[in-house]
This record gives structure tokens, sequence and C-alpha cells, in this order.
């Protein structure tokens, strides 16, 4: 089971630091996802991180990042919008709908299945399926190991989504809730929490 972690939707000092860190710590797939925000703040970003981190994230907005620092590819926000004109590289996707799953699934290399539980860093996001939609959707084969939870998913529910057959979770504010932009330097428990999720993974 994969796991992935999205980054915060805001920019902050300490940023660089802790993915590099997170990095070191064995992390496989970073998404970064700066919803709204100007390209130089990504690229700033990028630039301050160890050139060998940029094969292992994946980016959300401004795809031109991709062949500009050669990223691991890029992530569309639609389960059936088409890839940028003469695109060629890994793409992944999210979809919120099981009705489109399917469909979505055939059209990326894995695809984001959202709001699986409720949101930890978007108070308004609420889970929209039930466990017993989950459990059919496993059952006919939609949920298989191209296809990652992603909405409230922390250390308490990744045995479940296993168990469901999701072949990653994705991961937001389980822990960069751990972390205080603003008044926080010190990110060990953050790490911790890290390290704690990538062995529940497996």
């Amino acid at each position: 089971m994969k796991l992935v972690l999205m980054t915060k939707p805001t920019f902050f000092v300490e940023e660089d630091k802790i993915i590099a860190s997170l990095f070191d710590e064995g992390l496989d797939r970073l998404h970064l996802y700066k919803p709204g925000s100007a390209p130089i703040y990504a690229e700033r970003l990028l630039s301050l991180l160890p050139e060998d981190c940029y094969r292992k994230i994946m980016v959300h907005d401004h795809y031109y990042l991709k062949s500009e620092y050669g990223l691991a590819g890029i992530h569309i926000e639609s389960p059936d919008a088409p890839l940028p004109d003469g695109y060629r590289g890994h793409f992944s996707r999210t979809c919120m709908d099981l009705d489109m799953l399917k469909t979505a699934k055939k059209k990326s290399e894995y695809v984001f299945l959202k709001y699986i539980f409720h949101s930890q860093s978007e108070k308004e996001a609420e889970a929209t399926f039930t466990e017993r939609q989950l459990e059919e959707a496993s059952r006919k084969g939609l949920i298989d190991r191209h296809v990652y939870a992603l909405g409230g998913m922390n250390l308490d529910n990744i045995r479940f989504a296993k168990d469901l057959g999701f072949g990653g979770v994705v991961i937001c504010g389980d822990l960069w809730n751990r972390f205080d932009i603003h008044n926080q330097q010190d990110y060990r428990e953050l790490i911790s929490r890290f390290e704690k999720l990538r062995k529940a993974v497996g």
C-alpha cells in the first residue's frame, strides 16, 4: 500500500525543511497542492528542495513545472478532463463519484477517491460514501491498487482502507495539523507521526 502526502494548501516558512526531512524518512510521493497560488511560490519551494526529491513530486497546478524541474508527473482534479495538449508523462486524477471511478481509472495511472471520511484539513468537506457503498465498490472490483483513499485518512482508519483493497492512502490534515505554521519551528512531532503512518501502510 502506498503512502501519499498532500501539501498544505498554503505556503509557510518551514515547509521546505519539513518536506526534505520527510523524503529523508522514506516519503515516496508528494502531491504539490497549492490551489489559487502564483507559480513563483511553487518555483521557490521546489528550488529549496534537494533535486533528488523532484522525481517523487506530482504537481496539481502550473503543469509546466513538471518538465522544468523533472517532476514525477501532474495531477488533474477531474475524472474525465483531457490531458494538457502535447503532454507526455505520468498523471493521476481526483474522482468524487463511484459511478465515474471506472472511467477515471482507465484515464489515469492512479485515482484519488475523495471524501472517504470527514476531512481533517477542510472543515466543510464531509464524507460522501457510506461504509456499505465502499464495501460494495470493493466487492465489484472498483476499488483496487490504482485507487487511493483521500479525505480524513489517519492512523486510525488506514486498516479500513487496506481491508477494502485501496492501493494507497492520501494524508494531509493528520500530519500537518501537528505543526503550527505560525508559532512553531520544532517539527519533530510531525516527523514522528509520519514514521507511524509509514509503518501502518506497511
